[in-house]
């Protein structure tokens, strides 16, 4: 690996991964911080010593992690395609630091190789015991996770780990690639149109291009046009374990209301299952930076909100799968739903809470369907904005994820046009977002105007936008579109639920009155309570809402006070061997049935 393909501020890496044994990445961003000499101690109460040689591998690629390492002394290699022709350091740590990355902490598959280069010792601390310390100790915690992040997004950023070769216009090359991309998954895509790679790997592995695309991982195993859960399951994402089905709630989407009450709910004790069909974080895990949240003054990114918020769930003992797209909703003879997915197979549960959230509305203009994935995005994270270092980028939209977007391209791109529809930003921008989109120097603002044509074959080259006062023409010579211009529910499958005319559920009094059964409420002695829908025991919390509050905070305070109504159906609900106390008409605050907690991460 040649000096000039190492990360900023890192400085040259060594040519071969034996030059590396002396010399150590210097921290970036906070990725790779030497824990203190109390942390480290307070780690060692929990873990062994374990002397390590030159060679020895601690972290395999293509093997699950399932251990924590500390580097006491000597030094450890990170290196990407080991023992082959193409292996080369990613990173080198001495001295108290640590290995891992993201996936360490969901027991996904290491993207590389952690190896030995010099003598010494390391720590070993289990998973089990490091999930426990960073949901307990917030010292350690807060740098574990900080770090893990950030290494997660370098990863990332440097298009380490599986490979996608497939063509920039073929909607399966896109989907994986958002898929990827959504899940925060480090890969590298191939085009099949203009990357030399393409041919060669073709040729080595016998395929044809009418077979792409294709998912290659370590160069032994390849997927041809895999399904989003073949994809999961070669990475290690969550799924259901199987056998029992069945359990106290069901929540469908995995934003912030979504993993709000998953917290929630599986803290006092229901057995929660939580079922994504795309990415957790919905929209939010999108954002770059969200600074508008109660208790995060310095603002927190929409990836580290998801992720320490599918840690606090998976801590309590909620089970989260995905990919797994819900596509009905039935009610059984025994006070339970049945809701089906894509695949086949279905869950059980006693309350069901709908957490969807919204889809970015896809931007209809001449030119644009055949540039999506590679040129036009519907979200700004790090892994299009590397792309976007030394070309002038646009953003259309005119609310918040549109002004996070800006502020976050901005960092990269030498310039960044904000095209905005109506005649200002702050019918629906946060004031504070207003005034830093509209102070910084390498944003332009551009009111009343609206896009009317994508020009470019393989990439973007310039957009034709247009003054909707004047009708007046104009080209801007960019060579990315990041599009936020409002979302639609996914709520087509819900059949049986009322909804308002734009799709979204209607919940209390406004269900109620819509319900086709009226007198299932009266037979419960009681009314649709606040976030309920149309069916006793469905609620529906955060964008997919009918009149929600479109911001994270209220998104997350609605998941959480889902569950206090879920309580109280449960309530009502008989339960064979449940007291009688239990089933006062809209007064219990406890659930029927108290499962166990199940996690290890409890003591």
């Amino acid at each position: 690996m040649s000096g000039d393909q190492s990360l900023p501020g890192e400085g040259p890496v060594p040519e071969k991964a034996d030059e590396a044994a002396f010399w150590e990445t210097p921290d970036i961003y906070g990725a790779y911080p030497r824990l203190t000499e109390d942390q480290t101690a307070r780690l060692a109460q929990h873990g062994q010593r374990r002397n390590m040689a030159p060679g020895d591998v601690l972290i395999r690629e293509g093997e699950r992690c399932e251990t924590f390492f500390v580097v006491l002394s000597g030094t450890v290699a990170v290196v990407e395609d080991y023992g082959t022709s193409e292996e080369h350091v990613l990173r080198v740590h001495g001295p108290g630091r640590f290995i891992g990355e993201l996936g360490l902490l969901y027991g996904q598959v290491a993207f590389y190789t952690a190896v030995a280069r010099e003598p010494g010792e390391v720590l070993v601390v289990s998973l089990d015991q490091l999930r426990h310390l960073v949901s307990q100790d917030s010292s350690i915690g807060d740098t574990v996770l900080r770090a893990c992040l950030c290494r997660r997004a370098l990863l990332v950023g440097q298009g380490a780990g599986f490979r996608i070769i497939g063509s920039r216009y073929s909607p399966d090359t896109r989907r994986l690639r958002e898929f990827a991309v959504r899940n925060r998954l480090p890969h590298r895509w191939i085009d099949l149109e203009t990357d030399k790679e393409a041919e060669e790997l073709l040729r080595r592995f016998g395929v044809g291009p009418a077979e792409t695309p294709l998912v290659i991982w370590r160069d032994t195993t390849l997927l041809r046009n895999p399904s989003n859960a073949e994809l999961a399951r070669l990475i290690g994402l969550p799924s259901l374990p199987a056998g029992n089905r069945h359990g106290d709630v069901l929540i469908v989407g995995s934003g912030p209301a979504g993993l709000a009450a998953a917290v929630y709910a599986a803290s006092e004790g229901l057995s929660t299952t939580v079922v994504e069909a795309m990415a957790t974080g919905g929209q939010a895990g999108t954002s770059s930076r969200i600074e508008n949240l109660l208790g995060f003054p310095s603002g927190v990114s929409g990836a580290e909100l998801t992720e320490r918020a599918v840690l606090q769930a998976d801590k309590f003992g909620a089970r989260i799968s995905l990919p797994l797209e819900a596509t009905g909703l039935h009610p059984k003879d025994d006070d339970h739903y049945v809701v089906t997915f894509a695949d086949g197979s279905e869950i059980a549960a006693r309350a069901v809470v709908l957490a969807m959230g919204a889809r970015y509305r896809r931007l209809q203009v001449p030119g644009i369907e055949r540039l999506e994935g590679t040129s036009v995005h519907y979200s700004a994270t790090v892994y299009e904005a590397q792309q976007c270092r030394t070309d002038p980028v646009a953003v259309v939209g005119g609310g918040n994820s549109a002004g996070q977007a800006v502020l976050f391209l901005a960092g990269y791109a030498p310039k960044v046009h904000l095209l905005v529809r109506g005649a200002g930003l702050e019918a629906n921008m946060s004031r504070y977002l207003v005034d830093q989109v509209e102070r910084h120097p390498r944003v332009e603002v551009m009111l009343h105007t609206e896009v009317t044509e994508v020009i470019g074959e393989e990439v973007l080259e310039e957009l034709d936008v247009v003054d909707n006062r004047t009708g007046e023409h104009r080209r801007l010579a960019v060579r990315s579109l990041f599009v936020f211009t409002g979302a639609d529910p996914h709520t087509e499958w819900l059949v049986g639920i009322a909804l308002d005319s734009r799709g979204f559920v209607l919940t209390g009094p406004e269900a109620q009155e819509a319900c086709a059964s009226p007198e299932v409420w009266h037979g419960r002695g009681r009314s649709c309570m606040a976030l309920e829908a149309s069916l006793p025991g469905v609620f529906a919390v955060g964008d997919v809402r009918s009149g929600s509050v479109k911001r994270v905070a209220s998104a997350a305070g609605e998941g959480a006070m889902a569950i206090h109504f879920v309580h109280r159906h449960l309530g009502h609900s008989a339960v064979p061997g449940t007291t009688g106390t239990s089933a006062v008409a809209g007064h219990s605050d406890a659930s029927p049935r108290i499962r166990h907690k199940e996690s290890a991460w409890l003591a």
